[in-house]
């Protein structure tokens, strides 16, 4: 204990005799380790950030029909295989052909909490619908029509099926409220939307949807894995990905990873450079005290076990410093690139630590290893 305790005592005194070079040596560490904590905490949540991001350009997976048809009960069937911490939102969609002023116009049936979930890119003028009797139009159709939010329509339904003469010609029609103009640049802007009710109490028809898009917060092998299984778990369902979104989403993440990493090895080079620069500065000025040392009997042991001491505890206070700053750093990161907080790993703090005493040792073996080297004759001479 008294061996361990003067060791202790030892290489202590040594680094504050030579303050301005280890303070140097120092914040080298404590920035690298900053960069490295930081850049590895973000390497790491960068898929949920991004994954969140990405939410917001859309659904990427739909369902349609594997059979006959596709009910609301097999959308909920294969809702439920995915996990709720990782299902964003689903909306079913039932598109019916319906005239207003005679002009026919896509009518488009759905949740509308679930629209709003896996389309909040959609630019919306006014409300949502949220009660029963209220429509959405899109701006095409407004720009026709020459409608506006708070106006009232008539929408008009004709079964196609009833159009002979031996049958009675079902005309129903239904006056909405215009909460709202859809703007997107897309071909929504040619449909009108209502709730999945209205629809089928227009149409008198009930049960049946044409499509249903669900927004998934995961990874493409997760999506993956979802697919297979809702495929395999509920027959009447054709589970697929959007493409044009995992693809890209995937593209970007595994390139800022890329980048990620890139940047934290060059971060720890330089690291390694600076504190093997100042570890041989240190052994250059402590010559004299070196041969001295040895002529008394020191061992090159004892001398290599002095210097990688005070380099691992440099590295043991840059490690702590910076794995606390690379946490403000990603959080920084984090708000003002992904404007969300980011998740804090309690397991990144001894890794960061012992990546900064690693990285600390292997700079300094080079130095270390040269001050064995000093010749105590020549040292003591002067020479």
């Amino acid at each position: 204990m008294k061996k361990r305790r003067m060791y202790f005592k030892m290489i202590t005194a040594s680094l504050m005799r030579r303050r301005s070079r280890m303070l140097v040596a120092l914040l080298s560490i404590a920035i690298g380790a900053t960069v490295l904590s930081g850049l590895v905490t973000i390497y790491y949540d960068v898929p949920r950030q991004l994954g969140a991001e990405f939410r917001n350009y859309g659904a990427n997976m739909i369902f349609t029909a594997n059979g006959e048809e596709l009910t609301i009960a097999d959308v909920e069937n294969g809702a439920a295989i995915v996990s709720d911490d990782k299902l964003v939102g689903a909306a079913p969609y039932r598109y019916e052909n319906v005239r207003i002023n005679e002009i026919p116009v896509v009518a488009a049936g759905t949740n509308i909490e679930g629209a709003k979930s896996t389309s909040p890119y959609w630019s919306v003028e006014g409300e949502w619908p949220s009660e029963s009797g209220e429509i959405m139009v899109g701006a095409n159709v407004a720009e026709n029509f020459r409608l506006k939010v708070g106006g009232d329509i008539t929408v008009n339904y004709t079964p196609e099926e009833t159009e002979t003469s031996d049958e009675v010609v079902v005309d129903n029609s239904v006056d909405f409220r215009i909460t709202g103009i859809l703007e997107t640049g897309g071909s929504e802007e040619d449909y009108v939307y209502m709730s999945l009710e209205d629809l089928e109490a227009l149409t008198e028809e009930s049960g049946s949807i044409d499509i249903a898009e669900l927004s998934i917060s995961a990874t493409s092998e997760e999506l993956e894995s979802y697919m297979n299984r809702i495929n395999d778990t509920v027959p009447s369902i054709s589970a697929r990905l959007v493409k044009r979104v995992t693809a890209s989403e995937t593209t970007v993440l595994t390139k800022l990873q890329a980048l990620v990493l890139l940047v934290t090895i060059v971060v720890l080079a330089l690291t390694m450079i600076c504190v093997a620069t100042t570890m041989t500065a240190v052994v250059a000025e402590r010559r004299k005290e070196i041969g001295l040392r040895k002529a008394i009997g020191a061992s090159d042991k004892s001398i290599i076990m002095e210097f990688m001491g005070e380099s691992m505890l440099l590295g043991l206070l840059g490690g702590v410093l910076g794995t606390v700053l690379g946490f403000v750093f990603a959080q920084e990161v984090s708000v003002n690139v992904f404007n969300s907080s980011i998740s804090f790993r309690p397991a990144l703090i001894p890794t960061a630590i012992l990546v900064s005493i690693a990285v600390t040792a292997i700079s300094s073996l080079f130095p270390i290893r040269s001050a064995t080297d000093v010749d105590p004759a020549l040292v003591l001479k002067g020479e």
